[in-house]
């Protein structure tokens, strides 16, 4: 009799439990099938995007990370990505009030010569292989834990830009645009041994580099020899080349810089014989948001909060 009652207990027992085991998921599949968190202050920011020459109607929440993927290596320290969250957030936001004559109709785009970039997820997939899963958890982690936080000044959202790497400093948009008590120079901690190609050269023959730079002033001089065409230089605060004289014609360093497709303002020039060389160093336009001076300040201990203090000065963090 105790061994029929033991049995059937047994037989009970298994019966409650067989279904849970068979519905929880083990290892990694868990992961993979966990809800995401819902949907937060990001959901309910609502804007037209133009997309693949379409435009769509999207939301923070879901345009978002696609942003921070495509902008920021997936690698970088969960602070720094934290800071670019924000600082795309936020440049989105300055596009929603403020619009843009290169695409009526679209708040902002995917392209990242007139917008931000932004990868879609059968993209990151391509690009990310088997680290899917790791990098789309960190950039997801970024842009939820900092949900609807943006930068203001003056009540309003900031143009937030910011770029790759800096030469020691940020550039002050007065150089490039116009004057923001928010986008002034200050210093940025990346060195050649934090940065892939930090330091990087472009030679020119010298055919070509008259015939481009007389393309833009045809009445700078080139005749003569090629080693005296090259006159006094000009910086700006930063270090960056605020102009240069060639050919007796002056040129700013920002003509210079798209003429020759160089990686940053941040260059020297010097004739060698043979054609003109440029030692470029950093990359982009310097104003801002270094993204290499933010994960190297992330490397130091600095948070999220601390990093876009510093790259924006006089800002306030806005629904955190």
């Amino acid at each position: 009799m105790r061994g029929i009652f033991a049995l059937a207990l047994i037989c009970l027992a298994a019966a409650l439990l067989l279904p849970l085991l068979l519905a929880a998921p083990e290892g990694p599949a868990a992961a993979e099938t966990a809800p995401e968190a819902e949907p937060g202050a990001d959901a309910g920011i609502g804007f037209t995007a133009l997309s693949g020459g379409e435009l769509v109607e999207t939301d923070m929440y879901s345009w978002l990370p696609g942003v921070v993927a495509g902008e920021m290596p997936a690698s970088f320290e969960p602070e720094a990505l934290k800071a670019q969250a924000v600082a795309a957030r936020t440049y989105i936001m300055s596009r929603m009030s403020s619009g843009t004559a290169a695409h009526p109709g679209a708040a902002v785009c995917d392209d990242p010569g007139c917008c931000k970039a932004r990868l879609t997820d059968e993209e990151l997939r391509e690009n990310w292989g088997g680290a899917y899963e790791e990098n789309m958890s960190k950039i997801l982690s970024a842009v939820r834990s900092t949900d609807g936080q943006y930068l203001s000044y003056g009540g309003e959202a900031i143009e937030a830009v910011f770029h790759s790497s800096s030469a020691g400093k940020t550039e002050d948009s007065a150089e490039l645009w116009s004057a923001r008590p928010y986008l002034v120079s200050v210093d940025s901690p990346e060195t050649a041994e934090d940065v892939p190609n930090y330091v990087t050269t472009v030679t020119v023959p010298c055919e070509d580099f008259a015939a481009k730079l007389s393309s833009l002033r045809p009445g700078a001089d080139f005749s003569g020899e090629p080693a005296l065409w090259l006159g006094p230089a000009a910086e700006d605060a930063s270090g960056r080349v605020d102009s240069v004289e060639i050919g007796g014609a002056q040129f700013t360093g920002q003509e210079v810089r798209e003429l020759f497709s160089l990686r940053s303002t941040a260059f020297t020039l010097d004739y060698t014989g043979e054609g003109f060389l440029f030692t470029v160093t950093g990359f982009g336009h310097g104003v801002g948001m270094s993204q290499y001076g933010a994960n190297i300040m992330a490397e130091n201990g600095s948070g999220y909060r601390e990093i876009l203090a510093h790259y924006y000065p006089g800002t306030e963090l806005t629904g955190a």
